[in-house]
């Protein structure tokens, strides 16, 4: 039912929509107002974005307090049967279409220099918020499902149909209001973040100077902040909901598993920098090969003829993973590499092996966009590329 109102609903817009020269102009006027005002007040300064991100924060928490207490009196069990209707794979489908709801716990990395004292405060910020949050979306998940069957759910304001069903109509507007207010939050540690990157990043001479350039009134990386607005303003007004929640899970997803490998090499480096940011050490080499074999034994005894549906186009992401978790695997045991990062990296790609071959299709697109700015800019330019550390140690020598 949900899923025919969505195609009715845009198959209306699409037909209403004004035209020109015989071409559909459908764009999302508000999302691209929202951008700008967010990047605007990102454009100031940190203090101002911490202040507005605290008050939204608050707003949310209100509102999916309201929701857990206010839903739970309407909850009926039977919605929950069968728990889980689509088994465990579903589970991890549905994780990995909503990651991007995470992404927010590795931003608070990226204002590391306006901490007070970011070893401590940055660590206990990101594993605090990540309890907190997921209690509350196990918590809200449960209302929701409870509430109405899940096959009504597929839609873009379920927090509001839900209390729609129930004839509770001032709910649902307050929900929905508040829905807007949620999604500004998110995007403005998204705003907050992604400028910052480019900032260490242009630093580290892997993107041109102007990138680092600092305002001189507001002391924020003032051309990063107006590109990320850009960027991020112009795709939404003219992007479906779906195409970039499925796009920023992937990427999402991508960063972590790029972190975790990350870890991995630096940990090899004979003359590794020193760093007060550590990961725990616990060797793989034989854990590693155990949790691999018995995930073969159980697909194996479970799903009959897993492994043969993998060679199609639309199954070609879980291939992939599997040819990576058995080369990580196989390093492990010959490298002695770290568990955590391992076990990290794997679940991370593995989740993102369960978004379509078409979503992989733009995401390797984009990465391939990135891949020719490394190697016809950042390669050269970088303080760690091989020009560049000959130049340093010549130096060095003349200076001795």
């Amino acid at each position: 039912m949900a899923d025919n109102a969505a195609m009715l609903s845009g198959y209306n817009a699409w037909t209403n929509a004004p035209t020109l020269g015989g071409l559909h102009l459908i764009m999302d006027l508000p999302a691209f107002c929202i951008v700008a005002l967010i990047t605007a007040v990102v454009f100031v300064g940190i203090r101002e974005s911490r202040a507005m991100s605290n008050l939204m924060v608050i707003i949310k928490l209100c509102v999916i307090f309201l929701v857990i207490v206010l839903g739970a009196y309407y909850v009926h069990p039977e919605n929950w049967s069968p728990f889980t209707p689509n088994g465990f794979s579903g589970v991890l489908k549905g994780v990995s279409a909503v990651f991007f709801a995470y992404i927010g716990f590795d931003a608070i990395s990226t204002t590391a220099e306006e901490c007070k004292n970011p070893q401590k405060d940055l660590p206990r910020g990101m594993i605090y918020s990540l309890i907190i949050c997921t209690i509350l979306y196990v918590l809200l998940a449960l209302v929701l499902t409870g509430m109405v069957s899940y096959k009504q759910l597929n839609v873009g304001d379920p927090l509001a149909l839900v209390f729609e069903s129930r004839g509770l109509h001032w709910i649902a507007g307050i929900v929905a209001v508040s829905a807007i207010i949620a999604t500004a939050s998110v995007l403005l540690v998204f705003q907050m973040g992604q400028p910052r990157i480019w900032m260490s990043m242009s630093r580290d001479g892997l993107l041109p100077k102007i990138f680092s350039k600092l305002h001189p009134k507001f002391k924020t990386p003032s051309f990063s902040t107006i590109l990320t607005g850009i960027c991020v303003a112009i795709p939404a007004l003219f992007l479906n909901l779906s195409t970039v929640l499925s796009l920023t899970s992937i990427g999402t997803l991508f960063a972590f598993v790029l972190v975790c490998g990350g870890i991995l090499v630096l940990d090899k480096l004979p003359n590794k920098p020193e760093s007060k940011f550590k990961v725990p050490y616990i060797n793989g080499r034989y854990v590693m090969p155990i949790l691999y074999a018995l995930a073969i034994t159980l697909i194996m005894k479970y799903s009959d003829g897993y492994f043969k549906s993998l060679f199609t186009l639309e199954a070609s992401p879980m291939l992939l993973f599997w040819i990576v978790a058995t080369i990580v695997t196989i390093l492990t045991v010959v490298k002695n590499y770290s568990l955590i990062p391992i076990l990290g990296l794997t679940s991370c790609f593995y989740l993102m092996a369960q978004e379509t071959h078409m979503v992989w299709f733009r995401f390797l697109a984009w990465l391939v966009i990135g891949l020719v700015i490394y190697f016809f800019y950042s390669y050269k330019n970088s303080k760690l590329s091989p020009n560049k550390v000959a130049e340093r140690e010549a130096l060095e020598q003349l200076g001795k």
